[in-house]
């Protein structure tokens, strides 16, 4: 996948943070945007405090006790989903890429049906409270919980750069920052926010969180959906029209090919994106955890059916946000929406929506959509920050380092400590990412666990003979080939955008690419596979095979799930 529109990348940090920084409200109206903001900032901490109350054992702290229904587990995993990438980095995408941007939305929603399909169901059967509980259940303990810990870590690592960045380009345009120094407080915030909703609530205070974070999410973009259509007479046509023709593309706007068709190197691209996105979501541990949460298999199927009833209506709305910043809003190279790699454009629609800048009603809804998406990000980055913390916790600690023989409390208290130290590296890692799309990175997330976490899951659940070599091969040969493809990537260095400035990581100057694409997934999620038959068949190693047939019952019929899994 490619993420970065051409024109979403266009501006360096400086740059950007100049633009970014253009009044858009008065200071009367920033007051009430403030305010509200920090309203629903007070909700959430009051969430996280009443829900922390019932934490009493690890399985209400990793699984929220197994309470939840399947429509609030549904809901709840909507919150997750629909992040920042998807409010902020989609619409941005669509804003300035047209058709090309909306294959984000359809890649985003189809992946469910892989979800659905494989691993919904059998995984909340068959395993605890991780990732690594399933793996390890018929393999060696120690190499696979390390290996899955170690993925688990890195695609929360990708996903949790990206909220961050939506964070601080967000709180950015509410306050008027042109400071670099001020945005990087405000990300520190947003890390120290996520740290106390982990550190405090758990899984059940993280749930709720997101269920708040999905209604108010929802809300919010149906308000503005219904306002930009009734503007536009609710007439699609003639919103789709105004888009090409504002954005100075013309049809080839709302046509394929704007963005992936350029060339050879854009088109195996996007197929790269493709396969990225679909595969994606099946191998995202942050979603994956989430099927521990409900009582029975049954339950686990009913929150993915309703996760994508609703998120599929959000991706819908956001080809009305997309297309609709492109007709509202001045979207071209010198645009703020532009220099800030589009994650702008939603909460500058609102804005418009409402009356525009100066206008009271404009004040109102971008107030609104912006405390929205941001907590929005403050959901998704807790939920990011509990499974890595969970992982470290339950995998690393307690059955590799302690074998097994670490209480129920000492589990909890090192899963706290290790969410502050997750969370201030990502808080240092966001820092110089600003200057990318939220979509994209994402969209790299979701690239590493479908080339690490998915061929393990899915050989363990259908094989047989996979056994840990295998395991370790595909978890270490996914991750590692799909973090290396992306260091040596357009994404890292080398990348010029037309006004001449860096469009990378790196400053210009920089260059050390050699890997042609901007996602690896093409590349890496077969690897990750092959890899996996690899290992498995040059190993003599048959202990897994005897546990296939209990894990196969266990994994069909639920039988178990409750009991801690290895040996």
């Amino acid at each position: 996948m490619s993420g970065l529109p051409t024109a979403a990348q266009m501006a360096a940090a400086k740059v950007a943070a100049a633009k970014v920084a253009a009044p858009v409200q008065s200071s009367d109206h920033r007051t009430l945007t403030i305010v509200l903001f920090l309203v629903v900032v007070a909700v959430t901490l009051y969430v996280t405090l009443v829900a922390s109350r019932q934490n009493r054992t690890a399985a209400d702290y990793y699984a929220a006790g197994r309470s939840f229904s399947g429509f609030q587990n549904g809901m709840a995993i909507s919150g997750d989903y629909m992040s920042a990438a998807s409010f902020l980095g989609i619409s941005g995408a669509i804003a300035l890429s047209g058709y090309d941007g909306f294959l984000y939305s359809i890649g985003f929603l189809v992946a469910w049906l892989v979800a659905l399909m494989l691993v919904a169901e059998l995984l909340r059967n068959s395993g605890r409270f991780t990732l690594a509980d399933q793996l390890a259940y018929r393999m060696r303990q120690r190499p696979v919980r390390t290996a899955a810990a170690v993925s688990t870590l890195g695609v929360s690592i990708f996903y949790l750069l990206a909220q961050m960045v939506g964070a601080g380009t967000l709180v950015a345009l509410l306050l008027g920052i042109s400071s670099d120094t001020a945005k990087n407080l405000t990300i520190a915030l947003v890390g120290a926010l996520m740290i106390f909703y982990v550190t405090v609530g758990g899984m059940k205070g993280t749930t709720w969180v997101q269920i708040v974070k999905a209604v108010l999410l929802m809300g919010g973009t149906l308000l503005v959906t219904g306002i930009v259509l009734w503007k536009f007479g609710f007439n699609l046509s003639d919103l789709l029209g105004t888009a090409a023709d504002r954005s100075g593309k013309g049809q080839a706007f709302i046509e394929p090919g704007l963005k992936y068709g350029k060339s050879l190197t854009s088109r195996i691209d996007f197929l790269s994106l493709g396969l990225a996105l679909v595969l994606g979501t099946a191998g995202l541990p942050h979603i994956l955890i989430r099927f521990y949460t409900v009582p029975t298999s049954r339950a686990a199927r009913s929150s993915v059916q309703w996760a994508i009833g609703i998120i599929g209506a959000f991706y819908l709305m956001t080809l009305v946000l997309g297309f609709g910043a492109a007709a509202m809003l001045d979207t071209g190279p010198d645009s703020q929406v532009a220099a800030t790699a589009g994650n702008v454009a939603a909460p500058l629609l609102a804005q418009a929506a409402g009356g525009g800048a100066g206008t009271t009603g404009g004040a109102v809804l971008l107030a609104l959509i912006a405390a929205v998406a941001f907590a929005t990000i403050l959901a998704v980055v807790a939920g990011l920050t509990l499974t890595s913390a969970s992982s470290f916790a339950h995998d690393i600690y307690a059955h590799v380092l302690r074998r097994g023989q670490a209480s129920e409390r000492q589990e909890v208290r090192v899963a706290r400590m290790a969410a502050i130290l997750i969370g201030a590296v990502a808080i240092v890692l966001a820092i110089p990412a600003q200057r990318l799309n939220v979509a994209f990175l994402v969209a790299l997330a979701f690239a590493v666990a479908a080339s690490a976490n998915l061929p393990a899951i899915v050989y363990n659940l259908f094989w047989r003979r996979f056994n840990t070599r295998g395991a370790v091969w595909s978890i270490y040969g996914g991750l590692g080939s799909a973090v290396l493809l992306v260091f040596f990537s357009p994404v890292v260095s080398g990348k010029v955008a037309p006004d001449g400035t860096s469009a990378s990581l790196f400053p210009l100057g920089v260059d050390f690419a050699w890997f042609p694409l901007e996602n690896p997934g093409i590349v890496s999620i077969p690897l990750g596979f092959l890899l996996g038959w690899a290992g498995t068949v040059s190993s003599r190693d048959r202990d897994s095979e005897p546990r296939f047939d209990e894990l196969q019952v266990r994994a069909l019929t639920g039988a178990g799930a409750e009991v801690a899994s290895g040996r």
